[in-house]
């Protein structure tokens, strides 16, 4: 198990939404927790200096590919990239240094799984370089995937079914609880039994994470398949929780 950083890019600058607030596309709206002095490469040097391999740099909308490029490039091999990818342009990021592409909206679009933009993603860069993007909302009681900056429901499950279905095509799966992202009011712990009882790859969860215990807790619940993604909660980002006790606790689990 490993503690994976991440670095959200919105207008070129580092910064923590509250994911809801991102919904209707209106920056009025958008409810900032943090935004940073320092820069993306700034971030990712720091996560290379702690040896904190396999994070992730998000894009939130457009304007940020310059400071991304160079972010990745601060520590190559060390870390994926999502936001705004296709099967054309991939290989722009993972020739910058990304280990892997993070897709969303591209694979799940118009409310369902989009089979000939994924198997175009697969035959472009390879299976063991794609992470598929399955962050979630609850409606009705079940977790529904959602895109376009979380706001669009699709009619797709996070089941047994669909994270079987999905695992063939990608190397890692990224779930954001987006009810609790920004939130620092715990996880959804429900939902990372979900994840821990049925995916069959590694996973990524992501989504109001604020303790030690927070992540001692997905440690029990995880089953070895669910490495934890913390960004709001942290010192490093304006939070409580200090970035040196994640990275010993990373050191000691």
């Amino acid at each position: 198990m490993n503690f994976r950083p991440c670095i959200d890019v919105f207008k070129a600058k580092v910064v923590q939404l509250i994911g809801t607030s991102l919904f209707g596309g209106d920056e009025r709206t958008i409810i900032k927790h943090f935004e940073s002095e320092y820069s993306p490469a700034y971030y990712a040097k720091l996560f290379k200096e702690d040896d904190l391999k396999g994070g992730h740099i998000l894009s939130l909308g457009s304007g940020n590919n310059d400071v991304v490029i160079e972010a990745l490039s601060a520590f190559s091999g060390g870390m994926k990239y999502g936001g705004g990818v296709t099967a054309e342009n991939a290989h722009v990021y993972l020739d910058a240094g990304a280990t892997h592409v993070i897709v969303n909206s591209y694979v799940f679009n118009n409310g369902e799984i989009n089979y000939s933009n994924l198997d175009s993603l697969v035959k472009s860069i390879g299976k063991d370089k794609l992470v598929l993007d399955m962050s979630c909302r609850k409606r009705n009681g079940e977790y529904y995937i959602v895109t376009n900056l979380w706001e669009k429901f699709t009619n797709v499950r996070i089941n047994k079914q669909s994270l079987l279905e999905i695992s063939g095509y990608c190397d890692e799966i990224i779930v954001h609880g987006v009810d609790s992202e920004g939130r620092k009011q715990g996880l959804e712990s429900d939902l990372v039994k979900i994840l821990a009882e049925h995916t069959p790859i590694k996973t990524v969860y992501a989504g109001g994470i604020s303790s030690i215990s927070d992540l001692n807790l997905i440690k029990e619940l995880g089953n070895e398949k669910i490495d934890p993604c913390i960004g709001t909660a942290l010192s490093i980002y304006g939070g409580n929780l200090p970035y040196q006790d994640v990275v010993q606790w990373n050191n000691l689990n």
